[in-house]
Order: structure tokens, then sequence, then C-alpha cells
């Protein structure tokens, strides 16, 4: 008898699953449907910045598997269908049809079940926050809409609320576009939730070098309008003009459908799941923005809205619920971003998180640069890395720098994962050449510092 695979999400997570368990069973063995409730499947978020700041021009180029394709290779998608409700017992999802003159409803049986509902942003609650011209940004629908607007009404005030990944990114994409750029945090940094103070400050820098506004400790206290369009951004201390707001305020898991279906919620907010994404429902497995993960360093539950996590979650949940018996081993959060001229990549805790944690550490920062002094294009790197005390696990680290920073902190990353000490990781054996590193590299030189502080 066929069994029943459906799949609520059509991004990283959900059709890595979806493909997975195609891989592992065949069409006359395992059916498999998915739904998605916009018009794209498997595409890339991280990339919307890049769409609306014009660097890249076709949408396509964002989408790594069309509708049409997973079907194609055995995965029966229904975009433009929302599930509104799963219900556990019967073993089956309520279906709602969103697209243009749809609105029907019908009921899907399903064998195994995988969640994968992602996350939705932070809205503020505050007055005129549904005025025409304020975006979220997290489907690539949203990058559309964003592109639109700046493309047809030629906005030339921007005002970005949030100064995470996204709104930074953000910002820097609609000062491509030629708008003047302000940004609002609530926070007195940027990135603060990602990396420590210090060197969210070389950030700031950064966006002041290419005209973005920096208001940093606001928070938004609402929003003005005319005719039901955006046309201001209110703090405590001053009035922004505005034609054109987004929202970088981070997000939430989108955990409701399975909290209501009677699926186990963590104290994090995002679904319950063990190892092998498996949640309180046998056969139901949750993977990507949706769920809570274990951070390895600290063992605490976490929620890390990233598609590196979501696409490893999927696959796990996709081999699982096809008979396989696969772990996801945990996060460190590793992360990286182009913020202007900057590469921005961080890993592990933050020395708030260790504090929360409980984690005694020592920190080291060191200035070098990205390749030998004298070679052409050589440019400034800030490392900061966080080992504990005692024994000098590493446990954190932050790098800020011009082109051939950022992907430095794959090798720190390693490191943390496999919980290596400073004094061990100074020695390890990485490439040089002029052209790429001086003879010490700069995670080099960090750790060694942070050895000697021990």
């Amino acid at each position: 008898m066929t069994e029943r695979l459906v799949v609520i999400g059509g991004d990283a997570a959900g059709m890595t699953a979806a493909t997975r368990a195609r891989r592992r069973r065949s069409p006359d063995e395992l059916e498999i449907v998915a739904f998605e409730r916009g018009p794209y499947t498997s595409y890339s978020a991280c990339g919307i910045p890049y769409f609306v700041g014009d660097l890249v021009t076709d949408i396509d180029a964002l989408i790594a598997r069309t509708p049409e394709e997973h079907r194609r290779n055995g995965i029966d998608v229904h975009t433009g269908h929302e599930v509104v409700a799963v219900d556990v017992d019967r073993r089956n999802v309520r279906v709602r049809d969103v697209t243009p003159g749809g609105g029907a409803e019908r009921d899907e049986p399903f064998d195994q079940l995988v969640v994968a509902t992602g996350a939705v942003p932070f809205r503020p609650d505050v007055p005129g926050i549904d005025a025409d011209g304020i975006f979220g940004v997290q489907t690539l629908a949203d990058g559309v809409a964003v592109r639109h607007a700046i493309d047809e009404r030629d906005p030339k005030r921007a005002v970005i609320v949030g100064g995470g990944y996204i709104g930074l990114e953000m910002a820097e994409a609609l000062v491509r576009r030629g708008l003047e750029v302000a940004l609002i945090d609530r926070t007195e940094q940027p990135m603060a939730a990602t990396l420590d103070p210090d060197m969210g400050a070389l950030v700031a820098k950064a966006l002041r070098a290419v005209g973005v506004t920096i208001h940093m400790g606001e928070p938004v206290e609402g929003f003005d309008s005319d005719g039901g369009a955006v046309r201001a951004v209110r703090t405590g201390r001053r009035t922004l003009p505005a034609d054109v707001v987004v929202l970088g305020t981070g997000v939430r898991p989108d955990s409701r459908l399975a909290a209501d279906a009677g699926i186990a919620i963590g104290e994090t907010g995002g679904v319950a799941t063990d190892a092998r994404m498996e949640t309180s429902v046998e056969g139901v497995w949750a993977a990507g923005d949706c769920v809570e993960s274990v951070d390895r360093v600290t063992g605490h539950r976490v929620v890390i809205a990233l598609g590196t996590h979501a696409n490893k979650q999927g696959r796990v949940a996709g081999i699982n619920a096809t008979g396989g018996d696969v772990l996801f081993p945990g996060v460190i959060g590793t992360a990286a971003a182009k913020i202007c001229a900057y590469e921005v990549a961080r890993t592990g805790v933050t020395e708030h998180h260790a504090a929360e944690a409980g984690i005694d550490v020592v920190t080291a920062t060191i200035e070098a640069t990205s390749r030998a002094g004298y070679f052409p294009g050589a440019e400034p790197i800030t490392v900061k890395i966080l080992a504990e005390r005692p024994g000098g696990r590493i446990v954190g680290a932050q790098i800020v720098g011009e082109e051939g920073a950022g992907k430095r902190i794959d090798t720190l990353a390693t490191a943390i994962w496999n919980r290596m000490q400073v004094d061990e990781f100074a020695s390890v054996d990485l490439s040089y050449a002029p052209p790429f590193s001086p003879v010490w590299d700069p995670v080099l030189v960090a750790a060694r510092k942070a050895a000697d502080l021990l």
C-alpha cells in the first residue's frame, strides 16, 4: 500500500525533506504532496536584498527549483495553498486555496507529516503599522513587493526599522537604489543580538560611510500616513520622513499551526523536536525556522533562523520520515553578511550570551590585514575570539573586515564545533601565500593572544 507524506512549506526545510524522501522511496511506495501558500518554492531568501538593490536583476536567479521542476521529480507541489489546520488524530490537514478567486478548503490525509512553516517577521504593535509602504522582508514575494515599490513609486526617502542582518543589508540595497536612508533601532549598536558592542561599532562606521543616518537606542513609537500611505516614522526623539519603510526587527518561529494541533512547543516558542526532528506526535516531523535547536556551546534551546540549519534539518526529517535513523547535532549560529564595504561574520556565543549561560570567558581582539601587508589589496581585518576560562575552549568568534575577511569564520566554527582550545587552534596548519594572508593568519594571531590571557 502506498504511503502518503505531506509537507507544509515549500522552501528550504520543506522541499529538502521532500526531495530527500523521494530519493529514498519511489512514487509507487510513497506519494509526496507539498503545500506552499506563496507562489515560489526552493528560493534564496538571503538573496532578497541583492534583488532589491539591483545587483541581481532576474528574480528567477534566486529560485533553485521551481514547482514544475519538483513535480517532474515526483513531488506534487501545490503553490497558493495554505494549510490552516492539522488534525493529528485523524491524520489529515485542512488546506485552503489562497489563489485569486480561490477560497475553497479541503482535507488532505497523511501518514507522515513534515511541518516547515518557517518564521514570521516581528511587526511593532504601534499606531500606523498597517500603512501602505511598510514592508516586512521574509519571503521572496515580500522582496518582489519591495522591488516593485521602488521601481514603480520612485520613493526618495526610506527608513529601516531594526539593525539586524536583514535591516542592514536592506539599508545598503536602498542606498544603491539612490534613496536617502535612515536606520533606527532600540538597541545601542547594530547587530546587537549577534555581535558584541565593540564589533557592532565597526558596522555602524561602515553604514555611516555610505550615507546611512543611524539613530540607535530609539524604539519606534508609530507611523504617520497620508491617504493610507506611510509618510513618516516616529520615535520618542524625532520624526523621520519616509516614502518606504522596511521592518528588519527580526523574526519569530511560525509555530501557531503546530501549537493549535497539540504538538509540543518549546520554551523558545519554536516547535520542540528530538535530534531526529520528530515532534511530540509520532510520525510528525518539523524542520527549519519554525523549530528550536540545541546550542552546542551552551546546551540551551535556541531559535536561529538560518537557511543552513533549515536545509540540514530538512534532510534529517526527510530521511527519518522514510525509515532512516540520522540525527541533527545542533547549532552554533555561524553566519556571515556583507554590510557595505565590510564582511561581517560570527559563530558561537557573544560576551552577553556567555554571561547569560554562566560561561566565564576571556576575550582577545586583534587588528591585522587580510593579506600580507605589502601585497596590493591588503585590507584591515578585526578578529575577536572568546575562550572559556579555565581550559581555553573556544566558545565564540567575530570577524569584521573588508574583502577576504568573512569566510575566515569557518575555521573558527570548525574549532568550536570540535571543542578545540585556543592554544591548540593557534598551531593549526593553515595555508599561507601573500595574496591570501599574512604568514600568521589573523585568526591564529587572535587565538594566540587569547591563550596568553588564560
